[in-house]
């Protein structure tokens, strides 16, 4: 069995951690499939969004594979796991988590990558406080949670997840998020991601700038034209990304 699967619905995919047995914990190989799947995205030209969750309703994923931690292939394990969680931070469109259960030191870190974040109820996030700071990211979540566990709700409140919702209906509320954001403007969904994550690392003029100059750029596409004109003739506009 795969610990990994991956499902194309329409425009939207969904990957699933699938090792239920070891709480979703991540070894190398399932990280560097992670880093494959991802990889491919950009040969996915129809595709509006990504949802990552698990398949265990306890874990969304309870961190690093432990044993693998104790193994010959530990610094190449952390090493990886650092670049995956650049590869979904960068990821040129949406990424959901679903997070139904344990999100725990790797496992939190993951959630944290994604763009936007639901959970179950049930769902609890904690990051060890000694390794805090070793992962690029949301400094500001990253600092909330040193040496906590946080409940849903706390989280909810602290604003790390967007919505809580029933655990047995994750996954739809997930797919009913990436079915909207299929019907907007795929080229401005990429433009706001980029301004957002490349402008976070640029100081305040360069990210300014470089949202004024992603803006202009959406101006002679036909997405625009198709946009503009559906406005005028009121109805729904069917954008291509292009």
């Amino acid at each position: 069995m795969s610990s990994i699967t991956v499902e194309r619905r329409d425009s939207y995919l969904i990957i699933r951690l699938n090792r239920p047995d070891q709480f979703n914990t991540l070894s190398l190989e399932m990280i560097l499939a992670l880093s494959d799947i991802f990889k491919s995205l950009d040969s996915e030209p129809t595709l509006r969004t990504v949802i990552l969750t698990g398949t265990e309703d306890q874990a969304f994923c309870a961190g690093l594979d432990t044993t693998e931690l104790a193994g010959p292939n530990r610094s190449e394990l952390s090493e990886r796991s650092q670049d995956i969680f650049s590869q979904i931070e960068n990821c040129h469109v949406p990424v959901i988590a679903a997070i139904n259960g344990i999100a725990a030191d790797d496992g939190c870190r993951l959630a944290l990558a994604c763009h936007l974040r639901i959970a179950s109820a049930n769902a609890q996030f904690s990051l060890p406080e000694a390794r805090s700071g070793i992962v690029s990211g949301d400094e500001g979540a990253l600092e909330m949670l040193s040496g906590k566990v946080v409940s849903a709700e706390e989280a909810l409140r602290l604003g790390l997840i967007t919505r809580i919702v029933p655990a047995d209906e994750l996954l739809s509320r997930a797919e009913d998020l990436a079915r909207e954001i299929a019907q907007l403007a795929p080229l401005a969904i990429r433009a706001c991601l980029e301004a957002v994550t490349r402008g976070n690392q640029l100081p305040l003029a360069e990210g300014l700038a470089l949202e004024t100059k992603l803006f202009a750029s959406l101006f002679d596409t036909d997405d625009v034209r198709e946009g503009t004109s559906a406005f005028l003739e009121k109805r729904t506009p069917v954008f291509k990304g292009t």
